[in-house]
């Protein structure tokens, strides 16, 4: 069965057009931050005008995302912007070592986003952070310890979690890796 395309398709341009907003940024704001003028921003963001690979490690930086998010493999006929392949997964680029994290969603312009995360044996995040937004995960294989505030807890396969607004850190103090499933809203990637 055929299904129409999305009504918009999902491009570089649309995908920072929503990190931009999902930052609070204006196209000024972004454009200053980056040395360019509002006009050339707006451009690259319908999709007129295609940033250079040093223009793109800007956007990356001044966005805090890695530079890999931004690249995307190209979808099967009819599948853009519905179906993410295993093999074209983007990845995220996460700035703690030992956790590797991978794009599900088909790109960074819904409301939310869905990560798949996974921990390595002996990982973990020694600083809490805390964001704007509202986290779900569920834990597919191994175990992770997460904190949220002062709480500790020790999560295993089924078990699942929600931050809202809260301090966070999480550890993988085990032998295997941990996998989990990561919903967040709005997006930060």
């Amino acid at each position: 069965m055929r299904h129409d395309m999305p009504s918009e398709v999902r491009t570089l341009g649309a995908d920072l057009r929503a990190l931009r907003k999902a930052r609070g940024l204006t196209l000024a704001a972004l454009a200053d931050a980056l040395g360019k003028s509002v006009g050339w921003l707006s451009q690259v963001e319908r999709d007129i005008s295609e940033p250079a690979i040093d223009d793109l490690r800007a956007f990356a930086s001044v966005l805090d995302v890695s530079v890999s998010s931004l690249f995307r493999v190209a979808a099967a006929p009819g599948e853009e912007g519905f179906i993410v392949r295993k093999h074209a997964r983007r990845p995220i680029g996460s700035r703690e070592a030992g956790l590797v994290e991978e794009l599900l969603s088909p790109d960074l312009t819904d409301d939310f986003e869905v990560v798949y995360s996974t921990f390595a044996a002996g990982s973990g995040m020694t600083v809490a952070v805390r964001r704007p937004t509202q986290e779900l995960g569920y834990i597919m294989s191994g175990q992770l310890d997460l904190w949220i505030d002062d709480a500790l807890f020790h999560l295993k396969p089924g078990d699942s979690f929600r931050i809202r607004g809260h301090d966070y850190r999480w550890a993988n103090p085990h032998a295997e890796p941990c996998v989990a499933i990561w919903v967040i809203a709005p997006p930060v990637y």
